[in-house]
């Protein structure tokens, strides 16, 4: 506490800190080991990065925003796991999660002016914006080793100790505004999109071949929504449902389950808003399929089927269209199920033609409720 108003004790520490007997003890680079159970030496290797961060931040106080950054990468430029590229094992290594860690804590209270300088630092230490753009300028997959310390570096480094959605919506909007929305989605998919348990590797084709499950949309949905509900002036609502446009053909067109289940993920307001827009946009066909797909995922996933009709209801502008809707949505619903059928023909696995037969079923059932309520209430 006396270096911040001292700055003989905090040139003391400054000094000290740069020894070689102080490094050793303070900069501790114990990141591999995997002996102690139940994570606790993750965790006390953690917390001492986190009293380390604090250390700085106090000792550094009275210097000016550049300088405190060159003397602290100065320090820190010795631990070799700390760096982009610098571990050869980088799943199983806690260095960039402590250098988040320290990071966060340093930079805890700083205004944006000042947070705007440490992330324009970063990029320009690790040169981290041309790596971004190989990353998304390349074949999806193509450069594997490289979208997967872009991921670790993002996600450790920048996004992932925060405990304010302010803070964390910050710097993942200075790691997307960059670039233009089709590598927005690009990138988003790369941090947060689903990985192989084996490798920890993207997995591009997750989306495209199959139904998936809420674990591998729960990062994307996540980080939608961080966008979305935090009061910002740099994201609207429409550059948030652009950007989930861009996302469902991330590398290809998505099925329109899993597009389906993202929506569901993202919460209520973010759903209506993207379907609105869809309406409102005339793609009305896109929008009728969306809502067969919603109410599939309802049924599978056990949910209200009534969320799904108060999400579509206030599309329509009066509650007589209710029937229209009704029939144009049943349209869908045969269109989906004969899509499906040589498929499941095929595979001979008929569970999927169950869920959609009782999806249609009880889709329009609470659409009979929700008719007959308003005729008597009218």
């Amino acid at each position: 506490m006396l270096s911040m108003v001292s700055k003989t004790v905090s040139q003391h520490i400054i000094n000290y800190i740069s020894t070689s007997s102080g490094s050793k003890r303070l900069l501790l680079q114990d990141f591999h080991n995997l002996e102690l159970p139940d994570r606790r030496q993750d965790s006390a290797i953690l917390e001492h990065y986190r009293s380390l961060g604090l250390l700085f931040k106090r000792c550094t106080l009275l210097l000016p925003t550049k300088e405190r950054l060159k003397y602290i990468h100065k320090i820190l430029t010795e631990v070799s796991c700390f760096k982009f590229n610098g571990c050869a094992a980088p799943m199983q290594c806690l260095g960039l999660t402590c250098y988040g860690m320290f990071l966060q804590t340093l930079t805890a209270g700083w205004d944006e002016l000042e947070c705007h300088r440490v992330y324009n630092f970063l990029c320009e230490l690790t040169n981290l914006c041309r790596k971004m753009q190989m990353a998304v300028c390349s074949k999806p997959g193509s450069a594997r080793k490289l979208e997967l310390r872009i991921r670790l570096f993002c996600r450790n480094v920048l996004l992932d100790h925060w405990t304010h959605q302010s803070d964390s919506a910050f710097w993942l909007t200075r790691i997307l505004k960059p670039w233009p929305m089709v590598n927005q989605a690009r990138l988003l998919y790369i941090i947060f999109g689903p990985i192989s348990p084996q490798d920890g590797q993207v997995v591009w084709q997750k989306m495209i071949e199959e139904p998936t499950d809420e674990f591998s949309l729960k990062g994307l949905a996540d980080a939608i929504k961080l966008l979305y509900d935090t009061s910002t002036k740099e994201w609207t609502a429409d550059d948030v449902i652009s950007l989930i446009d861009e996302l469902s053909v991330v590398p290809r067109e998505w099925l329109l389950e899993n597009n389906a289940r993202l929506l569901m993920l993202s919460g209520n307001n973010i759903c209506f808003t993207f379907m609105a827009s869809k309406a409102v946009n005339g793609r009305t066909i896109e929008l009728a399929r969306l809502i067969v797909f919603l109410a599939l995922v309802c049924e599978k996933e056990l949910y209200c089927m009534d969320w799904t009709i108060w999400q579509k209801c206030p599309l329509a502008l009066r509650w007589k269209e209710i029937t229209s809707w009704a029939e144009w949505l049943a349209n869908a619903f045969a269109c989906v199920i004969m899509r499906h059928m040589p498929a499941i023909i095929m595979s001979g696995s008929f569970l999927n033609l169950f869920h959609l037969v009782h999806a249609q079923a009880n889709f329009h059932k609470e659409v009979l409720y929700l008719t007959m309520n308003t005729s008597l209430s009218a």
